[in-house]
């Protein structure tokens, strides 16, 4: 007989261990406290703790369609942290993808092929003058598109924790996939969006001001349904200050100059407002880490493609500026200590 839902919830409940949890915690607050005493902070590991019920594996594409599905889905990724004796911290999002504040000023989803099992993304506006209409239009209802999705998924997380209370104290549900403003603003518009940063800065502060107060709008409607401590916020398993994980992995495309112009305000806007937080970045982000290291209130920094970096020009402008680097590839680790380069405990990663 297949389990149920709740079969599989009762089932995660069973396998945590107190002891080690807060053990986990409270070796991932010395971090954040400056107070390890190693050079790379590697969290403890958990004894793994197997299943008890066969969980089912739900495709992204059915789970952007159920909202049981989804939630099965997201404490899924639980199930196997405690089975394989993970080290970070249990959480789980409203997973809808990169399109959900387009959505709001009318973009449209665009699911991928079954087979890739990856999820969506959203085509952009069309033309100028949509993005323009959309602008003028003023702030975009944010229980429209996949926001409402977003919104119905956290109303259900709660039910979760009111019927699961264990559940709850282990488990973080963190902010969902906003992107950054500038990120963003890409997908509304396409990536005509460069030309305009020379040709038209008054449309791209226009927008981005707009994307901005969306974001903000919708922070703090999501933080009604599933709030978080700022002090001690999670994201992708890691924990941090800040409730914030900026997106900028359209970064690559713009100049420094570009980002301390436009988007850096932006980003000091959001961070300032939710207690800070870390920005990420794909690619290369090492041409515009100075500017990035003096935006206020950042805590921390993600790139996950460090040989794409000069990592020695990331260090000075990260670690030996009391600014930390979550989720090191461990590759990068070794090319630092092979090279006796101090990471002052400010890095977070761990063996592959």
């Amino acid at each position: 007989m297949k389990p149920t839902f709740d079969d599989c919830l009762r089932d995660l409940v069973n396998r945590f261990d107190d002891t080690q949890e807060q053990q986990n915690r409270t070796a991932w607050q010395a971090f954040l406290d400056g107070a390890i005493e190693t050079d790379v902070f590697i969290p403890p590991s958990r004894r793994p703790a197997p299943p008890r019920v066969t969980w089912p594996t739900i495709h992204i594409n059915d789970a952007q369609d159920d909202y049981e599905l989804m939630l099965w889905d997201q404490f899924r990724t639980v199930s196997d942290l405690l089975a394989a004796g993970g080290v970070t911290r249990p959480a789980v999002r409203c997973n809808y993808g990169t399109g959900i504040l387009p959505s709001l000023f009318g973009c449209q989803p665009f699911r991928m092929p079954r087979e890739t099992n990856t999820l969506p993304s959203s085509t952009n506006l069309g033309s100028r003058e949509k993005v323009q209409a959309a602008i003028a239009a003023g702030p975009p209802d944010l229980h429209t598109g996949i926001g409402e999705k977003v919104f119905q998924c956290a109303a259900r997380f709660q039910e979760v924790w009111k019927r699961y209370p264990q559940l709850a104290k282990y488990i973080t549900a963190y902010h969902p996939d906003l992107q950054g403003p500038l990120d963003a603003a890409e997908i509304i518009s396409g990536s005509e969006l460069y030309l305009a940063f020379v040709e038209e800065p008054e449309f791209v502060r226009a927008l981005l001001d707009r994307v901005t107060e969306t974001y903000r709008r919708f922070m703090h409607e999501w933080n009604r349904y599933l709030p978080q401590s700022p002090t001690a916020a999670v994201h992708w398993g890691w924990m941090q200050t800040g409730l914030l994980v900026l997106r900028n992995d359209s970064l690559v495309n713009i100049s420094t100059a570009f980002y301390e112009e436009f988007v850096r305000p932006c980003d000091e806007k959001l961070l300032a407002e939710f207690g800070g937080g870390v920005i990420h970045a794909c690619g290369r982000m090492d041409h515009c880490i100075a500017a990035l290291s003096r935006t206020r209130g950042l805590t921390g920094v993600n790139l996950t493609q460090p040989e794409l970096n000069q990592m020695e020009t990331v260090y000075q402008h990260t670690v030996d500026r009391g600014i930390k680097i979550f989720s090191l590839s461990w590759p990068a680790v070794v090319a630092a200590r092979a090279t006796n380069r101090p990471l002052h405990g400010r890095v977070y990663a761990h063996p592959a």
